[in-house]
């Protein structure tokens, strides 16, 4: 597929866009990346995506995919050849489905809290932010990766979301390594590969990112 025409719309700091461009540069796909303005959005992100008008949107030859899971899923059964994302065993695979489900279920709403609230509910969006990650960390045990040897799917669904770290536990004073040790040996294993560290902007300008976001 070397005259495939792949084209990743995205913003910067989304946990969302970035799990397409690691999935790519994983499987050693080439791709354009456009990056978007959400408050001024294109006309071609409205015209790719006119149902939900968000990002990340993969242009595959012309044809949209959207949802950044989906996408995940659909780059690994296009260009299968190489570096598989998802379990071959149809067990595995559905398991690392259900846990990106719980990921994007569970983590958006927490993190918000952790930059909406104050006080006592503000202590109780941490726990519950921890908690989270402490059920993540037991899923992934004593593995180098959530799938065993190779970073995989869950892993590409989990890692978008480490450089937010820093800013959710500046606003919340509380530190993630203490609480999750193995989460976060995982996450820096995560990082020593070249389409995780290229694809992850820096933490502290996503916390300046988020703190202007938050004050508008």
């Amino acid at each position: 597929m070397a005259d495939d025409e792949v084209v990743v719309l995205g913003f910067w700091p989304s946990m969302y866009g970035t799990r397409a461009t690691i999935a790519l540069d994983e499987k050693g796909v080439k791709y354009e990346y456009r990056e978007q303005d959400l408050r001024n959005k294109s006309s071609l992100l409205l015209q790719m995506n006119p149902v939900h008008k968000k990002i990340p949107v993969l242009i595959h030859n012309g044809k949209p995919v959207c949802e950044s899971l989906i996408i995940v899923q659909y780059i690994d059964e296009v260009w299968e050849g190489k570096a598989p994302l998802l379990p071959s065993d149809p067990y595995q695979r559905a398991r690392a489905r259900v846990w990106a489900d719980f990921i994007d279920k569970k983590v958006p709403d927490a993190r918000k809290k952790l930059w909406s609230t104050k006080g006592e509910e503000l202590e109780e969006a941490k726990k519950e932010f921890i908690d989270i990650l402490k059920q993540l960390e037991g899923e992934l045990g004593d593995k180098p990766y959530f799938g065993g040897e190779s970073f995989g799917f869950l892993d590409i669904a989990l890692i978008t979301s480490y450089n937010w770290f820093y800013a959710f536990e500046t606003l919340g004073n509380f530190s993630t390594e203490a609480e999750c040790p193995k989460l976060i040996e995982w996450a820096k294993r995560c990082m020593q590969r070249e389409s995780v560290s290229k694809s992850l902007a820096d933490p502290k300008k996503v916390y300046e990112f988020l703190l202007g976001w938050i004050t508008g």
